[in-house]
């Protein structure tokens, strides 16, 4: 089990090594539903859940799988969780907002194939955090998500009232946006010690 301070593995998650601009983890919602504020908010939140959820049950996961001496099963283990999760998140959207589950289109169930969930599950097993830092790091590593993909959307947004050159429309800003971002990202490198 790591000592390290709970604040710091909650910035660690969110800003320091970012799943989105540090790793590189969940690129596909965060360039495919990061075109409206509103959207990427929601998304943001839906991921939160997701990840808080895929974490508390990886963590009981990984214990009982210890304990009947049968590690190799965490993967696989993994994935099922998280897509029960998604199919939780999936139904209570639909039930709840069907505009945002209309809106969220096919990246809602594509949550489910998001790596910077199973990686938050990876990552947590192979840093032996305890319950509490596990439900710290989700946290974090969520708002680092949400926080991500609300700055690309609110940049987007911007960018329809900009004039620019048809050589960079589309894909080639967006993309050269998130390089940025992801620089910019880099600066937190050094918080935390």
């Amino acid at each position: 089990m790591k000592t390290e301070s709970l604040f710091y593995i909650f910035l660690n998650a969110s800003l320091i090594n970012n799943f989105v601009l540090a790793a590189f983890l969940g690129i596909c919602p965060f360039i495919g539903v990061s075109k409206k504020l509103e959207t990427a908010s929601r998304m943001g939140m839906a991921v939160t859940f997701v990840m808080l959820v895929s974490s508390v049950c990886a963590y009981g996961v990984h214990l009982a799988l210890v304990a009947i001496n049968a590690p190799y099963l965490q993967l696989i283990s993994y994935i099922v969780i998280i897509a029960s999760a998604v199919q939780l998140v999936e139904m209570f959207i639909k039930k709840f907002s069907p505009a945002l589950f209309q809106a969220l289109g096919i990246f809602l169930p594509l949550i489910t194939t998001n790596c910077a969930i199973l990686g938050l599950a990876l990552f947590q097993t192979a840093k032996q955090y305890d319950f509490v830092q596990s439900l710290v790091y989700a946290l974090g590593a969520g708002v680092g998500f949400a926080l991500a993909i609300i700055l690309m959307a609110g940049l987007r947004e911007e960018l329809e009232l900009s004039e620019m050159s048809d050589v960079v429309k589309g894909t080639a800003i967006v993309l050269m946006i998130a390089g940025i971002l992801s620089i910019s990202f880099m600066g937190f490198a050094g918080l935390g010690g």
